[in-house]
C-alpha cells in the first residue's frame, strides 16, 4: 500500500487531455468524417478570398514599410487560418479588441484600410473609428487587450446583448499578468468573451518552452474555470468551427472560452529590427510551409470545383489595386504635426504644453 496520497504522474497526464482539433489535412482533405460543414460554397470561397487578401496585404505592407511609406508593421503571413477564419466566425456586432498584429481582422471587421495605414504611420486620424465599428484600435501593450475584452464582455452581459467580445494575443502574451486577469475576471462574471492565443512558437526570439512549463496554453483556462481548446491554427476550417462553437457557447450565457491556435508566422516579429534567422532554422520554416493554410484551402476548394488559378489571379490583382488606392489616399493627406499631437493630449493644455504648442506651430509654419 502506498504511503503517498498524491499521484503526481497522474496529474501530469491531464495536459494530454487537450487534443488538437483538426479538420483538413495538408492535402486539403477532410479528416473529421463525422463533422458537417455549415458553410455554403459561396461562404467557403469568401473565407478563402479573405485569406488571400490578408496574404497579399502582408506582402504589400512589407514592401511599403521597406520603402518608408508605412511605419510600424507586424507581419502576418502564415497566420491566415488563425486570424481570418476565427474572425470569419464572428458577427459584425461582436466587439473586436485586436493586438498590433491583428490589423487584417480589424479591416475585415469594418475599419477602412486607409485608416489602418494611418495608424501604422502614427496619424491620429487612424484612431478615429466609424460610429458603427465595434472595435478598439490595436493594442501595443502585450496582453492588455485581454483585460479590456473582459470589461467589454461584462458590459455586453449587463446590457443583455447576444454578442461577444473577442481578442487575440500571442503565446508570449500568456506569460503576462493581464492575460490571467482577463480570463479570470471574465470567468468569474461569466462574461461572453472569446480569447484567442496565437501560438506561433516564439515570443519574439524566445521559444515557447522557455516561456512556460505548461505543455499547452489551452490548459491555462482550467485555472480560470473556463473551457480551453487547442486547434490546428494552419487549418482554416478547424479554426472556424472551434471559434463558431465558442461564440455560441459564450452567447448562450455560459461565459468565456480560451482558444489556442497552433500556427506559424513566416516573417519576423515586426519590421522594427527582428531577424528570425538568428533563432529559427530553415528546416523549421520548411516544415511549417508544408502546412500552409492557403495551400490546404486551395487544394480543398479546387477538388470541390470551386476555385481556379484564374480566379485567384484576378482576386490578387483586385486586392493590390485596393491597397494602392488606400496608400495613395494616405499619402495625399496632410501629415501629422507635432503641434497636433500636443493639442490632442489635453482638453485644457497646461501652460508648459501650450508654450510647446506655440513653439512647434511657429516652426511648422516656416
Amino acid at each position: 500500500m502506498s504511503k503517498k496520497i498524491i499521484d503526481f504522474s497522474q496529474l501530469d497526464k491531464m495536459a494530454k487531455e487537450f487534443k488538437t482539433v483538426k479538420v483538413l489535412n495538408e492535402d486539403g482533405e477532410i479528416i473529421k468524417k463525422d463533422w458537417e460543414l455549415d458553410l455554403s460554397d459561396e461562404q467557403l470561397k469568401e473565407l478563402f478570398r479573405q485569406m488571400i487578401w490578408s496574404r497579399t496585404l502582408d506582402e504589400r505592407s512589407t514592401k511599403l514599410n521597406r520603402q518608408g511609406r508605412l511605419g510600424f508593421y507586424a507581419p502576418t503571413a502564415g497566420e491566415e487560418a488563425s486570424q481570418i477564419a476565427s474572425n470569419f466566425a464572428m458577427d459584425k456586432a461582436d466587439f473586436l479588441l485586436p493586438a498590433y498584429r491583428d490589423v487584417p481582422q480589424l479591416v475585415l471587421h469594418g475599419l477602412p484600410l486607409y485608416q489602418a495605414f494611418l495608424w501604422s504611420r502614427g496619424h491620429v486620424d487612424g484612431n478615429k473609428y466609424p460610429a458603427d465599428l465595434a472595435a478598439l484600435p490595436p493594442q501595443i501593450i502585450i496582453g492588455a487587450q485581454y483585460v479590456q475584452a473582459a470589461g467589454v464582455a461584462l458590459g455586453i452581459k449587463l446590457k443583455d446583448q447576444r454578442q461577444v467580445a473577442y481578442t487575440y494575443t500571442g503565446d508570449g502574451g500568456t506569460s503576462q499578468g493581464d492575460f490571467y486577469e482577463g480570463i479570470n475576471f471574465a470567468g468569474a462574471f461569466e462574461a461572453p468573451a472569446v480569447f484567442v492565443v496565437q501560438n506561433n512558437g516564439f515570443a519574439i526570439s524566445v521559444p515557447r518552452n522557455k516561456q512556460t512549463a505548461a505543455p499547452t496554453l489551452a490548459q491555462k483556462a482550467v485555472a480560470a474555470g473556463i473551457p480551453g481548446v487547442q486547434v490546428d491554427g494552419m487549418d482554416a476550417l478547424a479554426v472556424y468551427e472551434v471559434t463558431k462553437e465558442a461564440r455560441e457557447y459564450a452567447t448562450a450565457g455560459n461565459g468565456p472560452v480560451l482558444i489556442e491556435t497552433l500556427t506559424y508566422r513566416y516573417g519576423p516579429h515586426t519590421l522594427s529590427g527582428d531577424d528570425p534567422k538568428r533563432y529559427r532554422t530553415k528546416e523549421t520554416d520548411d516544415l511549417w510551409h508544408q502546412k500552409d493554410p492557403l495551400v490546404r484551402m486551395r487544394k480543398y476548394l479546387t477538388a470541390k470545383g470551386l476555385w481556379s488559378q484564374e480566379e485567384e489571379d484576378g482576386w490578387v490583382e483586385a486586392t493590390r489595386n485596393e491597397i494602392n488606392e488606400a496608400i495613395k489616399k494616405v499619402e495625399n493627406m496632410p501629415k501629422q504635426k507635432i503641434s497636433e499631437y500636443l493639442q490632442n493630449a489635453f482638453v485644457d493644455s497646461p501652460a508648459e504644453i501650450q508654450q510647446e504648442i506655440e513653439r512647434y506651430t511657429a516652426k511648422e509654419a516656416k
